[in-house]
């Protein structure tokens, strides 16, 4: 079983207000690594402690897994527990059993119409969202969900605590990205690729790489699955191992890789979009960044993958792609 933080204990006693005070729907604010599993697994097992049912939201199918490895260890009677993907859950609304909480994983996802389905179709549910941006692609807040934000600590408040490494930030260009147009709110995957997808580019990741964070381990993060095979290619090219790995990659191939990682084995772990959301990978010391985004959830879920707390860890982000000042 997990000991909270004071500033975790505090979160779920001031949700348990808000529901109280008449609130049906508060959202969980928290920065990456703030625990935010960890908070909603006590939730969880003091709901199965009183016999009543959780209906926990995923959007991504490799995360039930890791959402149940976390509840059994937090001791949560998992009989009182169904962890699903929204897609399958949405269309299954009649066959589930009645839930007494609803938890959203990534809960900046919710003003999507599979979600809402679900939360009209338990109307009278209390829920509980955990996020660490409350915000959508397009600038619009949650207030079509949530009735309430439970505002925990900030990045500097939990760096301060010991709880997030420091980190240094670093933005060497590699490549003008000026002329990039955008589909759907988002930098074309194409056009993006073909701009870095060039020697001297590869060549300038590595040589900064070498140079902020050499010999450390890394998560790379790329803008398409070709590019971040290339670019894994391109790392144990110049002889520091690196490994991709995206949805497609086999279970038992990923577990490997993930494995190898851990060890050291691997130093840099390259991928699109996958390790960012929830995603649990070993600790790392640096992201580098070669995925333009205009999502700020998904620019802090990939920057702050490496400020997992350790004694005397510094942090290191590389952003190519200027996504900082974005």
């Amino acid at each position: 079983m997990y000991t909270l933080r004071p500033y975790q204990l505090q979160l779920v006693h001031d949700v348990a207000k808000a529901w109280r005070d008449g609130f049906m729907r508060p959202c969980i604010v928290a920065p990456c690594g703030s625990g935010k599993s960890i908070i909603v697994a006590d939730m969880a097992r003091r709901t199965a402690e009183n016999r009543k049912r959780i209906l926990y939201l995923v959007h991504r199918q490799e995360l039930c897994e890791q959402i149940s490895d976390t509840f059994r260890v937090d001791g949560v009677n998992m009989n009182y527990v169904q962890i699903g993907m929204v897609q399958t859950i949405t269309r299954r609304l009649h066959k589930i059993p009645r839930p007494d909480l609803i938890v959203t994983d990534e809960n900046h996802h919710c003003l999507a119409s599979s979600y809402r389905r679900i939360y009209d179709y338990f109307s009278d549910v209390h829920c509980v969202g955990v996020t660490a941006t409350p915000v959508r692609l397009n600038g619009s807040g949650l207030g079509g969900v949530n009735d309430i934000l439970i505002m925990g600590p900030t990045v500097k408040e939990l760096i301060s605590m010991g709880c997030l490494a420091p980190f240094d930030y670093y933005a060497p260009p590699v490549a003008d990205l000026s002329g990039i147009h955008t589909r759907a709110g988002e930098f074309v995957t194409e056009e993006v690729e073909a701009a870095l997808s060039k020697p001297h580019i590869y060549g300038d990741v590595i040589k900064y790489y070498r140079q902020l964070s050499n010999g450390k381990q890394a998560i790379c993060y790329c803008p398409s699955v070709k590019y971040s095979q290339n670019m894994a290619k391109q790392f144990n090219a110049a002889g520091i191992t690196a490994a991709h790995i995206d949805g497609e990659t086999p279970k038992d191939q990923r577990a490997d890789i993930i494995s190898r990682f851990r060890s050291g084995e691997i130093k840099i772990l390259c991928n699109v979009d996958l390790i960012s959301e929830g995603f649990d990978v070993p600790d790392c010391t640096t992201s580098i960044l070669l995925r333009p985004t205009k999502s700020l959830t998904l620019y802090i879920q990939q920057s702050m993958r490496c400020m997992r707390y350790k004694p005397g860890k510094r942090a290191v982000i590389i952003d190519h792609v200027g996504n900082v000042h974005r």
